[in-house]
């Protein structure tokens, strides 16, 4: 094996001066992840930005929960907010579509489109860009923070239109309310109302051309009329914001006055000092393009949820005010808590306790902890109160300005819901049973997030010196032992009378799993591996069952739930439950397996091609294993501020805050 260099890892650097040789922002591909299951957009953000401007191919489906498909061939407007990797589709919101007249349209739901292709499309961080094949016409797109810019270059001369569509909805969005004000012949304002997965989403705008239109009509589109010539362009630069037009017009202020190239300059510079938090030499062919595509998706969400004055709008219907620290949202933190949040903490500390704050702020207007917010909105997907492990390792690591007897009062607060999601049955019995009619799913599973939860609560509170409610809480984290059969050797449903549920195979995928089965939620004890040991019947038992997972195949006959990608064996790496298995190996002195399936994972599933992850990105988690990983360490149990060691995959490695 060769000497690794691991330079200042996780410690701050003093600014070198140094300049890189290639500029880190083109060596990522934003195409990766666009196929397959990774539902990841190509489109032009800032780190952590509040716009995702971004192409739609304009029809809904699983495979276009991003807004934009790989295999596709249609483009039907280029909106201003997306989501990253998710498994639910929304936003799409604010899209415009340049085009030349007769335009091309079909039925719904596609629409007014255009055909493009691969060859004249290109993508690197901040920046996109396509030809419409039918129209001739060159779009490119870039971003700042809170605002998204296009340019149209035309290729002929002739009549043209751009086209506003307030109106598009797809999969879970439906328009609800849109309103357009003409300001005058370069400038527009309105909003768009929405319902879907973000509850009462309020998108308020302000746009300007760069050109005058010569008219503009409206029926449930809005048409703005141009006349063109051979090469030239029109920019359309756009502000959002979820206060109101007052709102978006400050907003506007990061692009006013600018051209498409200084916004983009900016933009690239933002991209280049956030993926230069990690350097990284050495290593195999093609191996720093995956690592730096995989810190750019790292930096796409959490997104930005304030204006430049830090008003933002709460789950409780009214403005807020971020005085000192930026709110943030799009929080999917029943994946991120894994590993992203951990890397923010290493990587931009200052946006970690933002969005700490942000977390508790939601909490205190929305009376519970976030589990899935965005827009302020609470879309209650996925289990556990996982914010509570976000909170901990912030506070366990060092991170102050926020107030931690709050939050760990939020945090009790959000345990003790009994009449939410399965808690007052879990706080009773000391685990949530199956059977009941009309009762929630994924009973197993809700049990072993909340035990580890309730541990995070009980080191937040023992750091506190609130010693009491530690010891409640760490009785509680023990609640897992409740649902483990020591005669099948798994985590099994039980019914309220105690008996376990039968027949029991574990390797169906059953409710009372979340989006997964009974091998991979049987290691999701990461605050109490040693007493999962215990369980099992010692370290060497445990051992072996580990190495089971990895060579007990599925079924050639077996149905795979479109979450179960990524596998070898029953781990699942297209998922998150499975995400710390791998490193379980070298815990228990397997470091040889440990090693051969990091390399698998590494080499077979994260490529730089389209199809490039096996699972959905999820804000962020996908990549940040991989960067995890790359550097040669994993945060098993996040707040305990222990790494389990793996294998480096670069030369040297730098990290600096």
């Amino acid at each position: 094996m060769k000497k690794i260099a691991i330079v200042a890892l996780l410690s701050v650097l003093a600014a070198c001066g140094e300049t890189p040789a290639a500029r880190l922002c083109m060596e990522v591909n934003p195409f990766v992840g666009t196929d397959f299951t990774g539902n990841t957009y190509p489109g032009a953000q800032a780190p952590f930005g509040m716009v995702q401007l971004s192409p739609d191919n304009g029809v809904p489906g699983w495979d276009y929960i991003s807004g934009y498909f790989y295999p596709d061939s249609t483009i039907a407007g280029f909106s201003h907010t997306h989501l990253s990797g998710t498994g639910a589709g929304d936003l799409y919101d604010i899209s415009y579509l340049p085009v030349m007249r007769p335009w091309k349209e079909a039925p719904a739901p596609l629409g007014i489109h255009s055909a493009f292709s691969h060859e004249r499309e290109q993508a690197h961080a901040g920046y996109y860009s396509v030809v419409l094949d039918d129209y001739d016409i060159k779009v490119e797109l870039t971003a700042s923070p809170r605002c998204g810019v296009q340019k149209y270059t035309f290729s002929r001369s002739g009549d043209a239109s751009i086209i506003l569509n307030l109106t598009k909805a797809t999969n879970w969005d439906a328009t609800v309310e849109q309103h357009l004000d003409i300001v005058d012949s370069c400038t527009v304002q309105g909003w768009r109302f929405s319902d879907g997965w973000a509850r009462n989403q309020k998108v308020w705008f302000v746009s300007k051309f760069s050109e005058p239109f010569l008219g503009c009509s409206a029926d449930s589109l809005y048409i703005f009329d141009f006349n063109v010539s051979e090469g030239s362009e029109v920019t359309v630069s756009t502000a959002i914001s979820g206060t109101g037009l007052e709102g978006a017009w400050k907003n506007f202020s990061e692009v006013d006055g600018k051209s498409f190239e200084a916004v983009l300059a900016e933009a690239e510079d933002s991209w280049d000092e956030a993926l230069g938090s990690i350097e990284v030499s050495g290593g195999r062919e093609g191996d720093r393009s995956k690592f730096y595509t995989a810190l750019y998706h790292v930096h796409q969400a959490p997104t930005l949820y304030c204006d430049v004055d830090g008003l933002y709008l709460g789950p409780d219907g009214k403005t807020h005010q971020a005085d000192g620290w930026q709110n943030y949202s799009t929080f999917s933190i029943w994946d991120t808590y894994r590993a992203a949040h951990p890397l923010y903490l290493e990587i931009c500390p200052d946006r970690a306790r933002d969005m700490v704050i942000s977390m508790i702020e939601f909490a205190d207007q929305n009376g519970r902890l976030p589990g899935w917010n965005m827009w302020g909105s609470e879309t209650d997907m996925m289990i556990g109160y996982h914010a509570a492990s976000v909170i901990a390792e912030a506070y366990a690591k060092g991170v102050r300005g926020f107030d931690a007897q709050k939050a760990l009062d939020l945090c009790v607060r959000t345990a003790g819901m009994d009449s939410y999601r399965g808690i007052g049955e879990y706080r009773e019995k000391g685990y949530i049973s199956s059977g009941n009619v009309g009762q929630e799913n994924w009973e197993v599973s809700r049990t072993l997030e909340y035990s580890y939860d309730d541990w995070c609560i009980a080191r937040l509170a023992e750091m506190l010196g609130r010693k009491d409610t530690a010891a409640v809480f760490y009785e509680r984290s023990r609640n897992y032992r409740n649902l483990f059969n020591p005669e099948t050797g798994f985590f099994q449903p039980r019914l309220a009378d105690g008996r376990f549920v039968e027949p029991f195979n574990p390797d169906e995928y059953v409710e009372s799993y979340c989006e997964s089965n009974a091998w991979q939620y049987l290691f999701a004890v990461q605050h109490d591996i040693e007493g999962l040991m215990e369980l099992m019947g010692g370290e060497d038992r445990f051992a072996q069952r580990l190495e089971e997972m990895f060579t007990h195949s599925a079924g050639e006959d077996d149905e795979l739930p479109i979450f179960s990608t990524g596998m070898i064996g029953q781990y699942v790496h297209g998922n998150e439950p499975s995400h710390h298995d791998i490193y379980l190996l070298g815990k228990v002195g397997r470091k040889d397996l440990m090693e051969k399936y990091l390399r698998q994972v590494m080499d077979e599933f994260y490529t730089n091609e389209p199809g490039g992850l096996c699972g959905n990105e999820d804000c962020g988690q996908m990549s940040a294993w991989y960067v995890w990983t790359a550097i040669g360490r994993y945060p098993v149990n996040p707040v305990s501020g222990e790494f389990e060691e793996g294998i480096p995959f670069f030369d040297k490695i730098s990290i600096r805050r």
